[in-house]
């Protein structure tokens, strides 16, 4: 009763927010979230807990539907060619940056349109329970020793160009394996297979929780609250960060109503105390970026992300 009585004042202040003409035109009966991930990957696990929470609040049916190949090229191409009334929707993360750039993709980041961002999600490097490493110095050691053996989500990927820029860090040379997603991954670590892999806390959590897997360093500039005793890549004498953004993009065109609806649903939507609980406990670190704001901030981490590509000569 509780969880239905703070949708309903959620909703109510939405639709007011909203006002006459999008009461009317928004929010559509279904809201579809679309990710590039497969099923346990990062967006993946993302979406699905958000939709837990955001759909009884937007008054809408919320559902993931999982487009998968091509390293976001499928999923960018299906909501490029998707009708602009907030129907459909696409989990923006660098990835449909890096696909766009580094690969000739029948739609591109610039056909699509970002809506609003969420959260800044830390990248963490991570080892099966099992492993033989107990901090990132041992991953490199054995690199160093035996080249060693790495992965990734998929080869356009955020995660795939810290594993890079760590080898050449390092002055090591171990193989970077791709995968369609963080599920799969995952498989590959547990099973050891591979020696790390790079992920976020969120799509590890279950695994965490089990004691499957721990935790050798993150990638962000300061220790994670969660992980207190885990080092940052920095400490560890590689000066590599990353800011991982995760946020909600359309097709061009999105109407001012849906714009309004969804800067509405996201600032009260992050502090929903049940939903603040859930995603405080993956790590993930509030960003809000409202729709103007957003787009602007996609096109200067597309123009920097393209200007490191060239001076690394990764692409002419």
């Amino acid at each position: 009763m509780i969880v239905n009585l703070r949708a309903a004042v959620f909703a109510a202040g939405l639709a007011m927010t909203v006002g006459h003409a999008s009461a009317q035109d928004y929010p559509v009966d279904t809201v579809t979230l679309v990710t590039h991930s497969s099923v346990g990957g990062g967006s993946d696990v993302f979406l699905r807990e958000l939709a837990k929470y955001l759909g009884p609040a937007l008054g809408a049916n919320v559902v993931v539907d999982n487009v998968k190949g091509g390293s976001g090229a499928n999923a960018m191409a299906h909501l490029a060619a998707s009708p602009a009334d907030g129907s459909v929707l696409y989990a923006t993360t660098p990835t449909f940056i890096y696909t766009s750039l580094l690969s000739n993709p029948e739609a591109t980041y610039k056909d699509l349109e970002p809506l609003v961002n969420v959260f800044s999600d830390p990248e963490v490097i991570y080892t099966s329970a099992d492993s033989e490493f107990q901090n990132l110095g041992d991953v490199i050691a054995k690199a160093k020793d035996s080249r060693g053996t790495w992965g990734a989500a998929n080869p356009a990927s955020l995660e795939r160009q810290l594993l890079e820029r760590l080898k050449t860090a390092a002055g090591v040379d171990a193989a970077v394996v791709t995968h369609e997603g963080g599920g799969d991954m995952m498989i590959n670590v547990l099973n050891g297979t591979l020696d790390i892999g790079v992920g976020e806390v969120q799509e590890l959590s279950s695994q965490l929780e089990a004691g499957q897997v721990r935790i050798l360093a993150t990638f962000t500039e300061n220790r994670l609250d969660s992980y207190p005793d885990v080092e940052t890549v920095s400490e560890a004498g590689y000066d590599i960060v990353a800011r991982k953004f995760r946020g909600l993009a359309g097709p061009k065109g999105l109407p001012d109503d849906v714009i309004a609806a969804w800067e509405k649903a996201i600032p009260q939507l992050l502090e929903d105390p049940e939903y603040k609980a859930a995603y405080s406990k993956a790590s993930l670190r509030p960003e809000y970026i409202p729709h103007a704001d957003y787009v602007e901030f996609i096109q200067t981490f597309a123009n920097e992300t393209e200007a490191f590509l060239k001076e690394s000569g990764v692409i002419q």
